[in-house]
């Protein structure tokens, strides 16, 4: 008796051993790797963002929504872009540390440099109608084909949009307004804006970002009937991230995000939220559906 249990427990792990190993096999990361030469009149030090500025400037309307289609189809704007993601292969804050010389410099090099992966990203796989729609081989999470496996070249180390935005900007900067910027290209992300500040220029970006997600009824909406605030459901993903935030700045955190978000609200959506005081925190569904100009 115990050899069979014995034998089925070995064929079980066994059976596992090989499941797990298929998928690690299927879902081996994808590299994709730029050749295309520098922009022209790229800075010998420093870090320039002006190309692909000047490309969301051309492409991104009013309302941060993005003409993929056109981008797609105008051939010199997509090697404008590989060229401006040349330069983000070959220079990092990690790699070429001199380039960076200010803290800012090297957080608006991750931002910047996250969106426009996510763009040619995109571009690549266009047409789709979500970035859920670029899947793993097997798709075990929502989100695996495009935010895991893929890998983009940052400074000359490979990383998937999740390491960026986890590793190298979460984990180092511990500034929740940055989730304000970084665009997933879908429709509940926070919208694509076409400035690129740097240096201490970037600090009003980040306020703005943050103020303007807020004040959108989309991401953030006092509902007084029912007796609840519906929010966007970043402030469920990085909850955490608001939480010590307050915490750091001491900063009573009694009512959780709310408390946050009250913070960076304007009037008159601060006084709805102290109005709004132990209602229930609903989070919204989140729209994968692509931002793209219709």
């Amino acid at each position: 008796m115990w050899n069979k249990i014995l034998l089925v427990v070995i064929i079980s792990v066994a059976v596992i051993a090989v499941l797990v190993g298929a998928f690690f096999v299927a879902n081996r990361p994808q590299l994709l790797a730029i050749t295309a030469p520098l922009p022209v009149d790229f800075p010998p030090g420093g870090f320039s963002h002006t190309s692909f500025e000047a490309l969301l400037k051309r492409y991104v309307d009013a309302s941060g929504e993005v003409d993929y289609e056109r981008w797609h189809d105008t051939e010199a704007d997509s090697r404008q872009l590989d060229s401006y993601l040349a330069a983000v292969s070959q220079f990092s804050p990690d790699a070429t540390p001199e380039r960076f010389k200010k803290q800012s410099d090297a957080l608006a090099y991750w931002l910047y440099s996250y969106n426009a992966y996510v763009i040619k990203s995109i571009l690549l796989h266009w047409p789709l109608k979500s970035v859920t729609d670029v899947k793993a081989p097997i798709e075990a999470r929502t989100g695996l084909g495009f935010f895991y496996q893929q890998r983009f070249l940052f400074g000359g180390t490979a990383y998937s949009l999740y390491a960026v935005e986890n590793d190298k900007i979460r984990a180092t900067f511990n500034d929740p307004r940055i989730h304000f910027v970084l665009n997933c290209a879908s429709a509940s992300c926070p919208v694509l804006r076409p400035e690129l500040p740097v240096g201490d220029e970037l600090e009003q970006l980040l306020q703005d970002s943050t103020t303007d997600f807020v004040s959108d009824p989309g991401n953030v909406r006092v509902d007084h009937e029912h007796k609840k605030v519906v929010v966007s459901t970043i402030f469920k993903w990085f909850r955490n991230d608001f939480i010590n935030d307050l915490r750091r700045r001491a900063i009573p955190a009694e009512n959780g995000v709310l408390d946050y978000i009250a913070g960076v609200a304007p009037e008159p959506l601060k006084a709805d939220l102290k109005a709004a005081a132990g209602y229930e925190i609903e989070y919204a569904d989140y729209d994968w559906t692509i931002n793209s100009q219709d």
